[in-house]
């Protein structure tokens, strides 16, 4: 092979290719470590380019590129509750976490940093995306449950309960990732029963729905 054949791999890749592989080598490296102990240089080296290139790409600097990366994130999670809304709803939201708790293992000591916040880089921006992942998520959660037009009540409590998973979820992953997956995911279902059956000693659109749940199982 002569040396004008090995063209740089960068110019045989489009622009949303490019881009996306610098998406994903950043996402990488925030998975396992502070976005502020990520460099411009670590995510080059990962991705096999120069510097250079990744200004290019995202002229802003490291602040741009890990708030496109948090943006990349909160889409693969908004994803996650987008179950389809066929059979009962229990197995279903075991589906949704079963996905969930994927991108938490995959991303490992870096869920903190992507959706949780306490970075140095975190500003209203990158706020307000991961409060858009949680606010979807509830979102996909009250449209499963059919209701039509939820009181305050409920939408609070699948809102607390959204809340509850992403502390489960770190707390998980500071114990070594125990208990077994599937023993969090059957938990964190368990406990959305229990909270739902708690707010509906005090709101009957709740207990309507408590009872179409014990029904639908």
């Amino acid at each position: 092979m002569t040396p004008s054949a090995a063209t740089p791999a960068y110019r045989r890749l489009s622009v949303e290719e490019r881009r996306s592989q610098l998406l994903d080598s950043a996402l990488s490296l925030f998975a396992h470590r502070l976005p502020e102990d990520v460099s411009l240089d670590d995510v080059a080296e990962a991705a096999g380019v120069s510097r250079p290139l990744v200004y290019r790409y995202f002229p802003g600097g490291k602040q741009q590129l890990y708030e496109a990366a948090l943006h990349s994130a909160a889409e693969e999670l908004r994803h996650c509750f987008d179950e389809p809304r066929v059979g009962p709803l229990l197995p279903r939201l075991a589906r949704a976490l079963d996905r969930y708790l994927t991108f938490v293992d995959q991303h490992d000591a870096g869920f903190s940093a992507l959706l949780q916040g306490g970075s140095v880089v975190e500003t209203s921006r990158t706020t307000a995306i991961v409060d858009g992942v949680r606010r979807a998520a509830a979102e996909h959660i009250l449209s499963h449950l059919r209701v039509t037009g939820p009181g305050l009540l409920l939408r609070m409590t699948v809102r607390m309960w959204i809340t509850a998973v992403e502390a489960a979820s770190l707390i998980w992953l500071d114990e070594g990732k125990q208990p077994p997956v599937e023993e969090l995911r059957d938990w964190l279902v368990e406990q959305f029963v229990a909270v739902l059956t708690v707010t509906a000693g005090r709101d009957p659109q709740t207990a309507a729905l408590v009872e179409a749940l014990a029904a639908d199982g």
